[in-house]
């Protein structure tokens, strides 16, 4: 299969290469892939571990072997010759220039970028010039998947409303209400080719995009990965309203460095990343808890994105308990692999004829589209169920 990725200099796509061409050499073992759990026996007819990558970048960089190097030097992430032994490969694999049009003063954390918008090129040249470079690496195997840092939350406008407005917004080249995330789900999904958003920038989530998804029959999920400290406050969080035990606060501490903690410095990029994570509660709990999220720069921790949880929480007699715990993860190495899965799972998805939202998906993002259950127990048997009834069907 053909992976389209958004972002493809990044660390997370860089090792999600890396981590895929390995895979498919026999290098390295399916640890860390749900989509290879006993549940899912059968998908590699759908979506086999054979993969061609491609897609969209903004730094001048050589190919994905450069970047993916850079990123090792700093992190030191996974073992050198898995890097050796997939470097012919990434050689071969050159970003064509993309877009980061209305992503935020965090974009000038990238250091030197090339944009199409530089170009001073029309709204309709830009998508133009996305889906020529999509259309010219797709087939029917592809699916496009965005990895990019984090945007600001986008201007609202009518434009959003429906497709016919989004589309009349490109023609009139208002740029100021369209962002980089939305022009690439909207080339991606005009292609026919499945669209997944792994940020919490709006992607393929407006109104307009998912009248688009319909349109042409495509499927696309998202939003916003569901890696670490999430994925724990999703998990643990349900074990309270299980045991009928009242969260009464909980405070989210995460510091993390690399390209990611410096564009999430910065407060308009920051913005819909603490949104994403702290509106988890709420759907887990039905109440809302008093709640504290911060994410920070922390330079030396390059990719280890650490965060430190308090919970305070009422039993019985009204006593009051504390919880603590510490995820310390390497980000690319938990995010990564859900790369690959969201990107066979949508081919498996077109391939058994769905389209429009997938949220049987949300079991991998933090806000997943049309779709409040976001316990990661229910998500995981969603999911499960899902696959089965079509796998079967």
């Amino acid at each position: 299969m053909k992976i389209w990725i958004i972002g493809s200099y990044g660390i997370v796509s860089t090792t999600a290469m890396a981590g895929g061409k390995a895979l498919e050499k026999g290098i390295i073992d399916k640890t860390g892939l749900v989509s290879e759990l006993p549940w899912f026996e059968g998908i590699e007819k759908f979506a086999p571990l054979e993969f061609e990558f491609g897609g969209h970048d903004v730094r001048p960089l050589k190919n994905a072997y450069d970047a993916a190097l850079e990123h090792w030097e700093l992190n030191r992430h996974y073992d050198r010759n898995i890097l050796d032994g997939v470097r012919e490969d990434l050689e071969k694999i050159v970003a064509s220039k993309g877009t980061a049009l209305n992503c935020g003063s965090g974009i000038e954390e990238l250091g030197k970028i090339e944009t199409l918008e530089s170009e001073n090129l029309t709204l309709s040249e830009i998508v133009d010039r996305i889906k020529k470079d999509m259309k010219s690496f797709a087939d029917g195997e592809t699916v496009v998947i965005n990895v990019a840092s984090t945007e600001p939350l986008p201007k609202k406008s009518e434009y959003h409303e429906t497709l016919d407005k989004f589309e009349k917004m490109i023609e009139n080249d208002e740029k100021e209400f369209a962002t980089a995330s939305m022009l690439y789900a909207y080339a991606a999904l005009k292609l026919g080719l499945p669209y997944g958003n792994f940020t919490p920038s709006a992607g393929s989530s407006i109104p307009a995009l998912k009248e688009l998804a319909i349109e042409n029959k495509v499927p696309h999920a998202g939003n916003d990965g569901k890696t670490g400290e999430t994925l724990v406050k999703t998990t643990l969080a349900p074990m309270f309203l299980y045991r009928n035990m009242k969260i009464v606060g909980w405070m989210s501490y995460n510091i993390l460095g690399d390209l990611d903690g410096k564009v999430l410095s910065h407060r308009d990029n920051k913005e819909s990343k603490v949104v994403s994570k702290d509106k988890v509660l709420e759907k887990v709990l039905g109440y809302s808890p008093y709640s504290i999220t911060e994410i920070q720069f922390f330079p030396s921790l390059v990719d280890n994105k650490t965060a430190f949880d308090f919970i305070h929480f009422q039993g019985f007699l009204g006593k009051k308990m504390k919880f603590y715990f510490i995820w310390d993860g390497i980000d690319a190495i938990v995010a990564a692999p859900l790369v690959l899965d969201i990107a066979r799972f949508l081919l498996f998805a077109k391939k058994k004829g769905i389209y429009g939202v997938v949220k049987e998906l949300g079991f991998f993002f933090k806000s997943p589209m049309e779709s409040d259950i976001v316990n990661t127990h229910q998500q995981f048997e969603v999911l499960k169920e899902w696959y089965r009834e079509l796998v079967n069907g």
